[in-house]
């Protein structure tokens, strides 16, 4: 199987210029599904930090390039909304947050802030022996005792070493939420109504902000708060 992609062809949310070549790195197996941009772009693309990719597996095997708290050696592995991307021999942090148009773009932020990550639930399932598991956008499942107070479309911000809940945001009318994709992607405002369509349509949003607010359908939005806005990381 090839490891080259067609710049043509990547998604949308993908930070590269697509006619200045026609191949680009794939993406290896891991979180965020197609939709996850390979390390090497955002090393090479977007923060100039690599020219190749023999540069950035050197610069990888150093150990000092850490995503969501872990040390990274591959240079495929899929990034992806919200991922946390540290530097730690240049005491920089990025969190990667949807830009208007659907791209990821990276928003610095402090080492405080890069200790944990926002994830949408996505799923909400009873296990064995009475607990309760929550499956993140990206992948994570995280077990907890008592779901009573969670629910779909609900944020949670997780520890990246424990990962342990530390803030959690419900999905409702008045919630601060981004679009995540869609032709509004990258804004953000208030939820002002929830539209529930019965049958198997989706439901839909009303957001309002001072751009004078939009719609698009639940799925492309994630509950967030001042903090993950980038307004206030500096």
């Amino acid at each position: 199987m090839s490891n080259h992609q067609k710049r043509l062809s990547v998604p949308n949310s993908w930070p590269v210029e697509r006619k200045t070549e026609t191949y680009t790195v794939k993406a290896g197996a891991g979180p965020h599904g197609e939709a996850g941009v390979p390390l090497l772009v955002l090393l090479r693309d977007v923060l100039g930090y690599v020219d190749s990719k023999k540069e950035a597996r050197y610069a990888l095997n150093q150990g000092s390039i850490l995503v969501n708290g872990d040390a990274i050696t591959d240079e495929r592995r899929p990034i992806g909304m919200f991922d946390i991307i540290a530097f730690s021999e240049r005491d920089e942090y990025y969190r990667v947050f949807p830009d208007e148009g659907g791209r990821l773009a990276l928003t610095p932020i402090d080492g405080d802030s890069a200790g944990s990550r926002l994830g949408k639930i996505v799923n909400k399932t009873q296990v064995p022996g009475g607990n309760f598991q929550l499956t993140l956008h990206d992948g994570t499942n995280v077990r907890i005792e008592d779901g009573s107070e969670y629910a779909t479309n609900d944020s949670l911000v997780v520890g990246n070493e424990d990962k342990e809940i530390v803030a959690h945001f419900v999905y409702e009318e008045g919630a601060l939420v981004t679009a995540v994709d869609g032709q509004h992607a990258g804004k953000i405002g208030t939820v002002e109504e929830i539209q529930v369509t019965l049958g198997s349509g989706s439901n839909t949003v009303v957001v309002e902000n001072d751009e004078g607010g939009f719609e698009t359908v639940e799925s492309y939005v994630v509950v967030i708060d001042e903090n993950f806005t980038g307004d206030d990381d500096e």
